[in-house]
């Protein structure tokens, strides 16, 4: 889209109060770029360089795009800051994908435990894929890692029962990946768990503003996930810990976001025991608690979220265990829609008609078809 088709579609304001409070704003500073966004700016020209477009925002010496206009600063697309000071979109200008770049130290494990683990070609592996790693051009202490542009796993929200199994099916596969090659994890939270949703947008989306278009102008809407090849990535291994083979995996320290019972700074505890807590407790949090037709998992969840690490099952017999689970269900219970804890009756005695109906209809066209 150009530059002028774009302007032309930006809301005019026309209450001069309104236009003079975003210009003393916009004189005041409030939307320049914050000291975690200068960094990126710094180095847009290497990144240019190198084949990656950051948006205007970063280019040097950028200025306001609404400044001396009667345009709304809140449709312009250089008005969104970054959200998260170590990673920044970008456009690869070879064919025009958006990707993620992260700033990381050299001097912690994150790097070469990424690096291993995208390095090694199995479908079974759920760890982020990294592109590329480039220095940075100004700290040899600082690596770039240029990765897949990833959504939140649970933005837009999960469904259907087929959602959950699918997302289950995934985030334990690529568990026992990371076990199998002796990484664990130990971050595991639903932060550190994204997904490639391009099939779910066909159009596109803000890297920043995920519910808006990219350019905006509009609220953008997703498919459903049923019948599109949605893959789930584990990423951020800042706290991971990888070990020689049939070496111990006793550690002691603290882990990331999630709480676990056994975690010391002086007794050790098993990281790999860690890990099947984390994601059990990542399953009770967004599934088991939240929806009222995801009691199947409570015999999972139990299990891999007991108080002694001892009592959990290792990472290859939580997959057996999900297997004998996954074998009991009908296979129409995967187009049930998810009924939250927090639905009105009224709503729910409507949504279900609504989800009995189509189902009615899914029979029909399944029955007549030729």
């Amino acid at each position: 889209m150009s530059a002028q088709s774009l302007s032309r579609k930006r809301p005019v304001l026309t209450d001069s109060a309104i236009i003079e409070h975003y210009a003393k704003a916009t004189r005041e500073g409030v939307f320049n770029l914050t000291q975690k966004e200068l960094f990126w700016q710094a180095r847009q020209s290497f990144l240019t360089d190198r084949g990656y477009h950051l948006r205007p925002r970063y280019s040097p010496g950028w200025r306001p795009s609404w400044a001396n206009t009667n345009h709304d600063p809140m449709y312009c697309e250089d008005s969104i800051p970054l959200l998260h000071s170590q990673v920044i979109d970008a456009t690869r200008v070879s064919d025009h994908t958006t990707v993620a770049i992260k700033k990381v130290s050299k001097k912690t494990q994150e790097l070469p435990v990424a690096r291993f683990l995208a390095s090694i070609t199995d479908p079974r592996n759920h760890t982020v894929t990294i592109h590329e790693v480039l220095s940075d051009p100004f700290d040899p202490q600082l690596a770039l890692l240029v990765m897949p542009f990833l959504r939140p796993c649970n933005n837009p929200e999960f469904a259907t029962i087929g959602d959950v199994i699918d997302f289950i099916d995934q985030t334990i596969e690529g568990l026992v990946f990371m076990h199998e090659h002796n990484v664990a994890h130990r971050d595991i939270a639903v932060q550190n768990v994204m997904m490639d949703a391009r099939a779910l947008y066909p159009h596109g989306h803000h890297p920043v503003h995920l519910s808006q278009s990219l350019d905006v102008q509009s609220r953008v809407s997703p498919l459903p996930r049923a019948g599109r090849n949605i893959r789930y990535f584990y990423i951020d291994f800042g706290w991971s810990s990888r070990f020689s083979p049939g070496s111990s995996t006793l550690v002691i320290g603290d882990v990331g976001r999630a709480y676990v019972p056994e975690l010391s700074g002086s007794v050790p505890y098993d990281a790999f025991k860690v890990d099947i807590y984390a994601l059990g407790n990542l399953y009770s949090r967004e599934f088991e608690k939240k929806y009222t037709n995801t009691e199947f998992l409570h015999p999972l969840i139990e299990s891999m979220t007991q108080t002694k690490p001892e009592l959990r099952p290792t990472a290859h017999q939580v997959f057996r265990e999900w297997e004998g689970i996954r074998t009991t269900l009908n296979d129409s219970l995967f187009r049930w829609r998810l009924v939250p804890r927090n639905e009105p009756p009224l709503d729910r005695v409507v949504n279900d008609t609504v989800a009995v109906a189509w189902e009615g209809v899914y029979r029909l066209k399944k029955f007549v078809a030729p």
